[in-house]
């Protein structure tokens, strides 16, 4: 009987102990709290120093969104009772003049005064150098995070993985997330030690993506015990040529994630879900970019998270306000000296699809002004005998309007500030980088069926080259999407011709012959996009001035009209002497210097 007894207290102690581990699992489950009130995300990507989003010819431009509307739609949100983050997901420093005049520093402080609480670095906060992003970093009152840069010598993270922001209760993890394209969608060699070359400062990506799904599931594994919510604050974006570094496939490689503000490839996301890989939808949000939109993401009282995009605000913080008024009106003086009168639009959009920036895969007006640009410079101002002008479609930010022209419109064009410089080429680098920038041609978004964008696609004077989009392409590149070898295939660029300008006429490439080759110092010496067949490349002539100031000189040089003006036409251009040169600017399409074979398009 005692047997029995104790056998019995046994088994009753076992029972109790198994029923007190499995409330303890259940409690832990438990443990995510639900907000007390509304939570709201306000978020923003890819503003690029738009500082307030106004058109000349929008009648409600008042309502268009500002930072100062940004810093009123926050106080407005908070005086209905909701918790307010104010978060950005990147590509906030750089973009315009307003930007670049003071390297940033005039931005920062107009975000900690509407109250940023965190934000992700874009590529384009490293367009002013390393250091100056960390003297950015050092001003902001905001933290920066990122769970992928890190510095090569130990492996360890520039910044911090993840913020937790608690608001009511409730713990948010953000976890922040670069993209690894960063080096080549910046300068790489800033990224560089001067002496040797080697990279100081990476992004972890992987051929396959896997060392930034690592690095992403690992921060979420941390934040995790420590959070009820968890959400990916990354600078990514969906475009085909960003593969496998895309936020989608971020989401569908890792799980824990609640929900993806994104960033980098500018689309508008209003909500999508993308299954993890436990099968949870999460939940993915992009904006567009220079602030046409914000999101606002909301965690409702039940736990539940759902988003919208705003595009225009009557509210304003005039303090804010006060603040980009003064910083517009120093800029718009030193900038607004009227230099030109634009006689046709210049595009970088599809005229029929504007949401589709066809100045990355195809040719365009604005694309053949800005290489013209840079080919007048060499030949007929300092005559130095210039074969080829290359401009790449990623640096080609803005179209332009009729009317008007100064030195601000050509910023807005050409906003990074790199400087022009002329190399000694070969004939062979020059095709090599044609089918670098060729690479994505042809291809479109299976998502959206969008044209796939490549800020390498090269726009050109002095030249002209045809693209096989039936070719595949076989272009070798590291895991940084840099140039290593040529494609172990045949070539999608063909037929390319160099004008001769002693004869007029278009003449075959010579892969062995030196050719002097205008561009900017990002493409030629500095690996931009990748383009590292340049590296061998005989420097000529450095630091000629900003590249917007190249295009201003140009757009001066145009015939006047009675005005006293010059004006931006097709027979206005001093070029237009040169026989035969392929040139119309009336043409959004371009002058024909790039054919796109076997693809239904313009």
């Amino acid at each position: 009987m005692l047997k029995k007894r104790r056998f019995f207290f046994a088994l009753l102690f076992s029972l109790l102990v198994f029923l007190l581990a499995a409330g303890l699992v259940f409690l832990k489950e438990k443990t995510k709290q639900l907000p007390l009130k509304d939570i709201a995300i306000i978020y923003t990507n890819d503003v690029h120093t738009y500082i307030r989003n106004i058109s000349p010819d929008d009648k409600n431009s008042a309502e268009n969104l500002s930072y100062a509307a940004l810093s009123a739609l926050k106080n407005d949100l908070e005086a209905q009772g909701k918790d307010v983050i104010l978060a950005d997901a990147g590509d906030h420093i750089q973009g315009t003049a307003y930007g670049d005049m003071d390297k940033g520093a005039t931005i920062i402080r107009i975000m900690n005064e509407t109250g940023y609480m965190l934000a992700t670095p874009g590529n384009h906060e490293f367009d002013y150098g390393i250091s100056r992003i960390f003297e950015l970093i050092g001003q902001a009152r905001f933290p920066y995070i990122s769970c992928n840069f890190y510095k090569t010598d130990d492996g360890k993270l520039v910044l911090p993985p993840y913020k937790i922001i608690e608001k009511g209760g409730i713990k948010i993890a953000f976890i922040g997330i670069s993209t690894p394209e960063s080096i080549t969608k910046s300068t790489p060699t800033f990224f560089m030690d001067e002496k040797t070359g080697n990279l100081l400062y990476d992004f972890y990506s992987g051929n396959d993506g896997s060392a930034l799904y690592n690095a992403v599931q690992k921060a979420i594994d941390e934040a995790k015990p420590h959070a009820d919510y968890i959400i990916a604050l990354g600078h990514l974006g969906v475009d085909i040529s960003s593969a496998p570094y895309t936020s989608r496939e971020v989401i569908q490689h890792t799980h824990g994630l609640d929900a993806f503000i994104d960033g980098h490839s500018h689309t508008l996301i209003e909500h999508e879900y993308v299954a993890d890989t436990e099968g949870k939808n999460v939940l993915l949000t992009q904006t567009g970019a220079y602030l046409q939109g914000a999101g606002i993401m909301t965690i409702a009282k039940d736990g539940s998270i759902s988003t919208e995009i705003l595009h225009k605000y009557g509210n304003h913080d005039k303090r804010i306000a006060g603040i980009e008024n003064s910083w517009m009106k120093t800029i718009d003086e030193k900038l607004g000296e009227k230099i030109a009168v634009l006689d046709t639009k210049m595009f970088i959009s599809d005229p029929e699809n504007p949401a589709q920036r066809i100045i990355r895969c195809h040719e365009t007006n604005l694309g053949d002004l800005t290489a013209d640009a840079f080919y007048h410079y060499f030949n007929e101002k300092l005559k130095l005998d210039c074969d080829i002008a290359i401009s790449n479609g990623g640096g080609v930010r803005n179209g332009m309007e009729p009317g008007d022209l100064s030195y601000f419109s050509a910023k807005t064009v050409l906003p990074f500030g790199n400087q022009v410089c002329l190399a000694e080429t070969t004939g062979q680098q020059i095709l090599d980088a044609l089918e670098k920038g060729a690479i994505f041609t042809g291809l479109s978004d299976p998502a959206t069926a969008a044209p796939a964008e490549s800020g390498g696609f090269l726009h050109v004077a002095g030249i002209k080259y045809e693209i096989d989009t039936s070719v595949e392409s076989t272009v070798s590149t590291d895991e940084n999407a840099i140039w290593l070898n040529a494609p172990s295939g045949k070539y999608k660029v063909g037929n390319v011709q160099v004008y001769n300008r002693r004869t007029g006429k278009y003449e075959p490439l010579d892969p062995a012959g030196k050719y002097y080759t205008a561009g900017t110092d990002y493409i030629l010496k500095n690996l931009g996009d990748g383009m590292a067949m340049f590296k061998n490349a005989v420097p000529v002539l450095d630091f000629v001035g900003e590249d917007y100031i190249i295009l201003a000189d140009y757009l001066k040089s145009f015939k006047k009209g009675t005005d006293g003006h010059p004006h931006i036409s097709t027979g206005n251009s001093p070029l237009k002497s040169y026989k035969n040169y392929l040139l119309d600017y009336e043409n959004p399409f371009g002058s024909g210097r790039i054919k796109i074979k076997n693809q239904t398009t313009h």
